[in-house]
């Protein structure tokens, strides 16, 4: 058996698997490329059956989600590298070796990203990832290559394998050691920010997260939840709650919270100036969900200044909207 596991989790996503799964197959000889389906309602169970029969098939008994999803279905396999791939991503000739050989060599790396670039504008990079993963103090997270809805195009500008905060779900290569060892996703947060917090939570215990930008990937993006949906809205405003509450060091809870705490509610006023008042109930209900999920947090805070020390220490809101620095390169340069 081979050592390596491309998993592709699955919710109504027929389309993606008629656009992209024979590419990923083709070009994913050193893995074995797997499908767990969260009870899709698309047909796309028996489209893989008769068009896919020798691609192993986990299905799960409802939608869980994209955290609990993977969770239940990485427990019916044993590897020790896992690639969590979205469905609607397509992958590039030689995308995997620079992956695994990373994980390989370095004992404290747990999770990669290779280089996600968009599939409709592959000039440019992708919103979800890009060229890796940060988080500012306050915990909006922004990439190299994306900051906010600023997306660059792809000059060679990050070129250099680097260590970032955290590695895409659209596509990460993990250690299966690694997953197990963290009970892998927190399945209470269903969808958006599970990689942050996972990743964070292995920041916190002194490992490590890398951007291989020899290895590329293409990825639609938004296949699932749409941007304005008021539940993605609802998930990313109370997951990233959830995720800082569990992680932050004692020290720096409180006052980072509270900030926090104020700036969405900064947010669910611009929503309602822009007429979008179902967003604004999406921040309130967040917020309500939050603090109702407080006593299950208490119990999973892990805080270290091992995690804390790699934040970006400054306020990308700031920097974005009141100096006008729109890319990585300008807020974080030295």
């Amino acid at each position: 058996m081979k050592d390596i596991a491309v998993v592709i989790l699955n919710f109504n996503g027929k389309q993606f698997l008629e656009r992209f799964l024979q590419k990923n197959l083709d070009c994913s000889a050193e893995a074995d490329v797997i499908v767990v389906d969260n009870a899709s309602t698309d047909h796309s169970v028996p489209f893989l059956h008769a068009s896919f029969p020798d691609v192993q098939v986990v299905s799960l008994k409802q939608n869980y989600g994209f955290a609990k999803g993977y969770n239940e279905g990485l427990k019916h396999l044993n590897y020790k590298y896992y690639i969590l791939l979205n469905s609607d991503v397509e992958v590039s000739e030689g995308w995997i070796p620079p992956l695994i050989s990373t994980l390989e060599k370095q004992e404290k790396v747990v999770a990669v990203q290779p280089k996600i670039k968009s599939f409709a504008h592959p000039e440019a990079f992708e919103y979800a990832g890009a060229a890796g993963g940060h988080l500012d103090l306050f915990g909006y997270a922004f990439c190299r290559g994306r900051v906010f809805d600023t997306v660059e195009k792809d000059h060679g500008q990050y070129e250099d394998a680097s260590e970032i905060f955290w590695a895409s779900g659209a596509c990460m290569a993990v250690k299966a050691s690694a997953f197990k060892e963290e009970n892998g996703f927190d399945e209470r947060f269903f969808a958006h920010m599970e990689e942050i917090d996972l990743c964070w939570r292995w920041l916190n215990k002194g490992y490590s997260i890398l951007y291989v930008p020899q290895s590329q990937v293409y990825h639609i993006g938004g296949g699932t939840l749409q941007t304005g949906s008021s539940f993605k809205t609802y998930l990313n405003f109370r997951n990233n709650l959830a995720m800082m509450f569990k992680n932050l060091p004692g020290k720096y809870l409180i006052p980072v919270l509270f900030a926090r705490l104020s700036l969405d509610g900064i947010s669910g006023i611009r929503f309602l100036l822009q007429g979008s008042p179902s967003l604004l109930w999406a921040v309130l209900k967040s917020h309500f969900m939050f603090y109702y999920w407080l006593p299950y947090l208490i119990k999973k805070r892990r805080g270290s200044d091992l995690g804390y020390q790699k934040l970006f220490k400054g306020s990308i809101v700031k920097a974005y909207f009141m100096d006008s620095k729109k890319t990585y390169s300008e807020i974080c340069s030295k």
